[in-house]
Formats: structure tokens, C-alpha cells, sequence
């Protein structure tokens, strides 16, 4: 189950819930941040465990950051800065459905990295990638927040450069474009172990038929688990496709 409280950061009720020396570096980023953007704080439980999670309030907001030569160059989008009800969902799958500890994952397209914190709190040792280095800060604060250790690095699933291979590959809402489909197709099978399997959310939108198509061309099999997103007055569907190796 999970329970929803959204409101929007007051910095001083924040620090003031900051306390001791090994909390120094969690109150710098988080000064650093709230300099920066106006932040939003959440409130979730998943699998018996409450977490909070620090995001942009408003993600269209940060729009007028991005020069038209940054757009040309890479055509990215702050989607990382909000979290998705896929987010939400992968999260509870994660909790609820798989036993991960001692387990070597990977996220791509973190964001602020939700299912990256739920992952390493479930046991499992967690790296949480994106391509936007402001994404990779939050996901560095609420990993701190939430107590749990998570590695960070810069990722393009367009040209992947690690060379590690992981047991589990997770991604969430990440199929928006088509020009992305294979090249993150690409990037799973670089990057999971033989055996492994990937875990993709996606709110049934239609490009996540064709990215199935291109798996399945790529030998991968295909299982769907169904979730569901239920805050506010319209609950999302939610689709999580395991990928293997077929």
C-alpha cells in the first residue's frame, strides 16, 4: 500500500530536522538544491517502509533552463525532475514482488531515483544512472535521506560505457521516444548478465508496443505484471515488462 502526503519544502521545518555531524553533507546538498529549485518533499510506504522523497515542484518551471543549443544537441527534456506514477509503481513491485537482496543492480533514467532507494533498502547493491547530472543530485540526496548506500553515474543508454553487467536492469517511464526504443534495447542487453533480467514501467503508452516488438527481435521474452498508480481522482495503469534473454 501506499500513502501519499505531497506539500511543498519549507526549508526551515527541513534543517531543522537535520542533526549531527554525519548529517553535514545531507543539509549542504539540500541548501544547495533549494538555492536552485523550488523542491517538493514526499511522503510513500512501500513494503512496510516510509520514505521521502525530494523532487522539483514544478518540472515545466525549469524549461526556460535549457538553451536552444543545448535542445539541438540532445533534445532533453527535464522529465527527470518529477516523479512518474511508472516511478511509484516500479517501486512497489520491487518491494512487494522480488526478493533482491545481495543482488547487483542497475537503474537507467534514475530521475530522482525512486526505485534506485527502494532497490538498495531491499538489499540490494544499487547504481543509479541518468544522463542529467542535476538528476543524479537529487538522486544523491534522497538516498542519503532515506539511509540507504547508492553508487551514482552519468549514463547515455544511446552510448553505454560501462562495462559491468548487472542481475537486474530497472527503468520507469522511460519509452516516450521512438528514437529511444532501440538504442535502450541495446543498452539492456550490454548491460545485463547472462541470466539477468530487466524490469521496464510504462503507463501503457503506445510507443511501449513497438519497444516490445524490437525486444522480442532482439531475443528477448517478454512478461507483463500490471500496477497501478491510484493517488489523486485518476488512478494510472501501469505496466512492468520483465525482459529476459529469451
Amino acid at each position: 500500500m501506499i500513502f501519499i502526503a505531497v506539500y511543498r519544502s519549507n526549508l526551515l521545518m527541513i534543517m531543522a530536522s537535520f542533526s549531527g555531524k554525519e548529517n553535514s553533507e545531507l543539509e549542504q546538498l539540500y541548501l544547495e538544491l533549494a538555492a536552485e529549485y523550488d523542491l517538493s518533499e514526499t511522503t510513500y510506504t512501500f513494503g512496510g517502509h516510509t520514505f521521502r522523497f525530494l523532487s522539483v515542484l514544478d518540472s515545466y518551471a525549469l524549461l526556460d533552463r535549457i538553451s536552444p543549443e543545448e535542445f539541438i544537441k540532445d533534445e532533453q527534456m527535464p522529465y527527470w525532475a518529477e516523479i512518474w506514477p511508472s516511478s511509484v509503481a516500479l517501486a512497489s513491485f520491487l518491494a512487494d514482488e522480488l526478493q533482491l537482496e545481495g543482488l547487483r543492480v542497475i537503474e537507467i533514467g534514475a530521475g530522482v531515483g525512486m526505485a534506485s532507494v527502494v532497490a538498495a533498502r531491499e538489499g540490494a547493491s544499487v547504481l543509479a544512472t541518468d544522463y542529467s547530472l542535476e538528476a543524479l543530485r537529487f538522486a544523491r540526496y534522497n538516498g542519503m535521506k532515506n539511509g540507504v548506500n547508492l553508487a551514482y553515474e552519468r549514463l547515455d543508454w544511446r552510448m553505454v560505457q560501462c562495462s559491468e553487467q548487472f542481475d537486474l536492469l530497472l527503468a520507469a517511464d522511460v519509452l516516450y521516444e521512438r528514437v529511444n526504443l532501440l538504442p535502450i534495447v541495446t543498452a539492456i542487453d550490454k548491460l545485463l548478465k547472462p541470466g539477468g533480467a530487466a524490469y521496464i514501467a510504462d503507463p501503457r503508452r503506445r510507443m511501449a508496443e513497438q519497444f516490445l516488438e524490437l525486444a522480442a527481435e532482439n531475443n528477448f521474452s517478454i512478461t507483463s505484471f500490471p500496477g497501478k498508480y491510484s493517488s489523486g481522482t485518476m488512478p494510472v495503469t501501469v505496466n512492468i515488462y520483465q525482459m529476459k534473454r529469451a
